[in-house]
């Protein structure tokens, strides 16, 4: 029974593996991705051996669950790195235009400077600061409340030492 399930097992590797890689190619656009997810799926499939009725369905299935997961992850770090290059550049912008303010926000604690470059530099509604950090909204509205007031007390008290 074993000797025969193996066999099967392996007949059905050699059967689907090269299409199931080769369509998971045309959806990652990368052929080692692609193998990963190939295996991934063949990997789950014989952890339930046994219980899979149809197995070629189960195996596109799973490979297209994997790709979801695949593109998901490139898309957070396409944006993680959007942020990053529009934070510098910002950085720069700010360096140039006014070094007073850029220290001032530099000076925040990072859970108030963070939302405050987010929203008001990289003009991100609270939503997706929100999404970004994984603090709440509610979080993220009292973090940018507090930075505003520290912000303006340190105003305030720099403009009554000039006068």
């Amino acid at each position: 029974m074993k000797r025969s399930r193996d066999k099967a097992a392996s007949e059905l590797f050699a059967a689907l593996y090269p299409r199931l890689a080769g369509w998971c190619r045309r959806l990652v656009d990368d052929d080692e991705t692609a193998h990963e997810i190939a295996s991934e799926a063949f990997t789950r499939l014989w952890a339930r051996w046994t219980s899979v009725e149809e197995p070629r369905g189960f195996l596109y299935v799973t490979a297209a669950n994997i790709v979801r997961d695949h593109w998901r992850k490139m898309e957070r770090e396409r944006r993680a790195m959007r942020h990053v290059t529009t934070e510098a550049a910002l950085r720069t912008h700010t360096e140039a235009s006014d070094p007073s303010v850029r220290l001032l926000v530099q000076s925040l604690p990072e859970r108030l400077r963070v939302p405050i470059l987010l929203h008001y530099y990289a003009d991100m509604p609270i939503r997706e600061v929100s999404a970004l950090t994984g603090r709440k909204e509610g979080t993220i509205k009292a973090d940018l409340h507090a930075a505003r007031e520290a912000l303006r007390a340190h105003l305030r008290k720099s403009l009554d030492h000039t006068l």
